[in-house]
C-alpha cells in the first residue's frame, strides 16, 4: 500500500507532468472509485478545468483545479500515469482525464479500492473523508503534547494506533514497524503505558523514519512504481520489514515476524523487549 513517502513522490512526480494541462473528457470504468458527487456531475464538472497544483494530506492526493479539488486514496495498489490518448489502456485503468494536448492522466487499480471525491474549490477539508484525518508527523500540529493525549486515552496497542490515521496520519504497516524498532518498543505494547520518553522517541523515529523515505522516493513493495516508472529506492533502507531471518543490524540477533490484530509485524525480539503490561 502507498503510505505518505510514496505518495509524496507520487505528488512531487504528477506536478512535472499535469500542472496547467485542460480537461477535454473524463471516462470512469469503474463507479464505484468515485465517492462524491454522482459520476455525470463528476465528470461534467471536470470539463475545461485545468490542474493548477497538487497537494497531500497523510495518504491523500489533493489535485487542485481552476474551480475544484479533487481528492484521491490509492488504497493498496492505485497508480496514476500519464500517456498520450492513443495508447491502449490496459484492463486495470479505471478513470482517465483527457487532455486538450491530446496526452492523458490515468488512474490504474488492480484491486480497484481506490477512492476520488470531488468538491468545490476551497472545502475538502471540512468534508470527509479529509475532515476526519489526523495530522501527519511533518505537520505542526503534531505536537507532542497532542501524541501524548492520544496515547494515554486508548489501551489499544501501539501498532494499532500508529496505523489509525484518526491519531496520526501517513503511517502504515512498513514505516510503522521500522519506527517502533527505531524507538525500541514492541508492537504490541498497551499505548496508555508507555513512557513520555517513549512517545518521545516515537514521535522523533516516525519523523524521522518518513523524512527519510521521502528523499529516497518511497519504498519498492510489490507493485508500487512511481508515475514517471522510477521505482522508490528506500527498500535498500529497510531495518525490519521484510527481513524476518535476517541479523538484526543493531544486535545481530534474528529478526522475527508476527501478527498484531492480523497484520504481519516484523521486529526484533532483542532488542524491542515485550512488555504489554
Amino acid at each position: 500500500m502507498p503510505e505518505l513517502p510514496e505518495v509524496e513522490t507520487i505528488r512531487k512526480t504528477l506536478k512535472r507532468f499535469i500542472i496547467g494541462k485542460e480537461i477535454e473528457e473524463v471516462e470512469v470504468f469503474w463507479p464505484r472509485i468515485i465517492q462524491f458527487p454522482e459520476i455525470e456531475m463528476f465528470k461534467m464538472n471536470l470539463l475545461g478545468q485545468s490542474f493548477t497544483d497538487i497537494s497531500r494530506r497523510g495518504k491523500f492526493l489533493i489535485f487542485h483545479l481552476d474551480e475544484y479539488d479533487l481528492v484521491s486514496h490509492l488504497r493498496m495498489e492505485g497508480k496514476y500515469s500519464v500517456y498520450p490518448k492513443d495508447e491502449p489502456k490496459d484492463k486495470h485503468t479505471h478513470v482517465t482525464f483527457t487532455f486538450t494536448n491530446g496526452e492523458q492522466l490515468r488512474y490504474n487499480d488492480v484491486r480497484k479500492f481506490g477512492t476520488m471525491h470531488l468538491f468545490k474549490k476551497g472545502t475538502y477539508e471540512a468534508k470527509k473523508p479529509i475532515v476526519q484525518l489526523a495530522p501527519d508527523p511533518f505537520e505542526e500540529d503534531f505536537t507532542l503534547d497532542y501524541f501524548m493525549g492520544k496515547l494515554e486515552r486508548t489501551t489499544r496497542v501501539i501498532k494499532n494506533v500508529l496505523l489509525d490515521q484518526t491519531v496520526v496520519a501517513g503511517l502504515g504497516n512498513i514505516y510503522v514497524d521500522e519506527t517502533l524498532f527505531k524507538a525500541g518498543i514492541h508492537p504490541e505494547k498497551r499505548s496508555h503505558t508507555l513512557t513520555k520518553e517513549e512517545i518521545k522517541r516515537i514521535k522523533k523515529y516516525a519523523k524521522e523514519t518518513l523524512s527519510e523515505a521521502v528523499k529516497q522516493g518511497g519504498t519498492t513493495i510489490r507493485s508500487y512504481v512511481a508515475s514517471d516508472g522510477e521505482i522508490g529506492m528506500f527498500q535498500q533502507e529497510l531495518f525490519v520489514y521484510g527481513q524476518e531471518g535476517e541479523p538484526c543490524p543493531t544486535c545481530g540477533d534474528e529478526i522475527i515476524k508476527i501478527r498484531v490484530s492480523n497484520r504481519g509485524t516484523h521486529l526484533c525480539p532483542s532488542c524491542q523487549k515485550e512488555n504489554r503490561e
